[in-house]
């Protein structure tokens, strides 16, 4: 009986994960197509006539660089901050006792409810006031204070012991130094998955940039994929192909972090 259980879970989950994988597959396998073949009734999954000119054109008509530059640059610089910030507001309320902390830390959870569309106005308002406008400055400021990763960071901090602290403090240790150089090298998984959910975000991220931007040499690549789609035709051949180009920086980060993300899994199993 539990063999056909096992079974049948596995199933389930090779179906549950067949159905997320088949719209990625389907966009590749089309990649290799050419024009007239993506409409062709029946459709069918694998290219009849394999080509890599869609990627060749997409190369020469599509400035894939300068996006590329503009996206690494805000994605980087954003995860960046958004790992030092939110190692160190978790830190700091998981382990300094203050009785306002714990209202701070409610206070900013609480905005987690809010939906996006509802800071943007006064968002926009600040970064416009500052002359952040049209400037990538203006799509990295706004996004690297995220309540996910100080909740992440402030979880795992909770769970290292108080003694550490102690120990380094009388140890002649400062409040800097026991942060740099005993707490924030062994969160290494916890800032390994933060910064891949955070590379994430800011990679495919639209609606900002789409408000933060008009200059197009500054558009990021979401936004230079729009331009891909006019009012009266798409060029799919090419919007298809620098689709699957721009998912590449997102699986060599996470083939780079995969290691991480596992230890945390089993540390985390240790300690439950």
């Amino acid at each position: 009986m539990k063999n056909v259980k096992g079974v049948a879970v596995h199933v389930l989950l090779f179906a549950l994960a067949f159905i997320w994988i088949f719209p990625v597959i389907w966009l590749v396998l089309s990649s290799f197509k050419d024009g007239s073949e993506l409409f062709t009734y029946p459709l069918t999954i694998l290219p009849e006539h394999f080509t890599l000119e869609n990627y060749k054109t997409a190369w020469e008509q599509f400035d894939l660089m300068l996006y590329t530059g503009n996206t690494a640059f805000i994605t980087v610089v954003a995860t960046v901050i958004t790992v030092i910030m939110s190692s160190m507001c978790g830190y700091g309320l998981a382990k300094y006792n203050y009785k306002w902390l714990n209202i701070l830390f409610l206070c900013l959870l609480a905005t987690t409810m809010l939906p996006t569309e509802v800071i943007m106005s006064p968002s926009f308002t600040v970064l416009n006031a500052l002359g952040l406008y049209n400037s990538l400055w203006g799509c990295v400021i706004p996004t690297v204070g995220t309540m996910t990763g100080v909740f992440l960071m402030r979880q795992f901090f909770i769970s290292v012991p108080n003694e550490l602290m102690e120990s380094a403090r009388i140890d002649g240790a400062s409040e800097g130094q026991i942060f740099t150089r005993i707490m924030f090298p062994i969160c290494r998984p916890q800032i390994a998955i933060l910064a891949i959910f955070s590379f994430q975000w800011r990679w495919n991220d639209y609606i900002w940039p789409l408000l933060a931007l008009s200059d197009p040499k500054k558009y990021t690549l979401q936004l230079a994929l729009r331009t891909l789609s006019g009012a009266e035709a798409v060029n799919w051949t090419v919007l298809l192909s620098t689709a699957v180009l721009t998912m590449i920086p997102i699986l060599i980060v996470f083939i780079i972090f995969n290691k991480q993300i596992m230890n945390a899994n089993m540390s985390s199993g240790v300690k439950g």
